[in-house]
């Protein structure tokens, strides 16, 4: 990730390692800098996941040699082992191969309070996996501290039939002036709106 001046001068590596940080965002409360990442392929269904983490300045992910802290990629054996201490596992590993994209973190004020700062990525769908994964949009639960628990949870499904049949593709992700999560889908050309309505 690279980092400049708004007039462009300046540039300088911000992190490194990082194979595609399609999502990047800062946390409005903490100015921390986030980012959510497709990883490699060509591991098989189950590796590698892919991850959503807030990314420290000078810090190295391991692309291409390792993955998920010191795991070695087996096509890359015995390069670089002088960086494998270097290695920051992220923070939140998603399922392999879901093609995480955009993310945001919720600003608003119509969802439930505990949804405040937590962060919502869109989970774009494998193309390559026997049994397809993704196809929804998730929610990375924060601390109020602005960590990550670890965990995610599933948000807007329904993109995949059970069948396997793919109708949409969540992309990105935006809060509305309302309060209520936009969500674009290239698969079915369209922009959803998540609203909520206390009972």
């Amino acid at each position: 990730i690279l980092e400049f001046n708004p007039d462009g001068s300046g540039r300088r590596v911000y992190a490194s390692g990082i194979r595609n940080a399609v999502g990047i965002a800062i946390d409005p409360k903490t100015g921390q800098l986030w980012g959510s990442v497709n990883e490699r392929d060509g591991l098989g269904d189950n590796l590698v996941p892919d991850y959503i983490t807030h990314i420290q300045e000078g810090g190295f992910y391991g692309w291409p040699w390792y993955y998920m802290g010191g795991h070695q990629d087996p096509r890359l054996r015995d390069k670089h082992p002088e960086l494998r201490k270097r290695v920051i596992t992220p923070d939140v590993l998603v399922q392999p191969h879901n093609a995480s994209l955009e993310m945001t973190f919720y600003t608003g004020k119509q969802f439930p309070r505990e949804y405040g700062g937590d962060i919502f990525a869109s989970e774009h769908g494998s193309w390559n996996r026997s049994v397809r994964t993704g196809y929804e949009v998730v929610r990375v639960p924060l601390h109020h501290e602005g960590r990550a628990t670890g965990e995610y949870e599933d948000f807007l499904t329904g993109f995949l039939t059970p069948k396997g049949e793919v109708w949409g593709r969540p992309v990105g992700v935006a809060v509305a002036k309302d309060g209520s999560l936009l969500v674009s889908d290239d698969g079915s050309r369209s922009i959803w709106r998540v609203s909520y309505e206390p009972k």
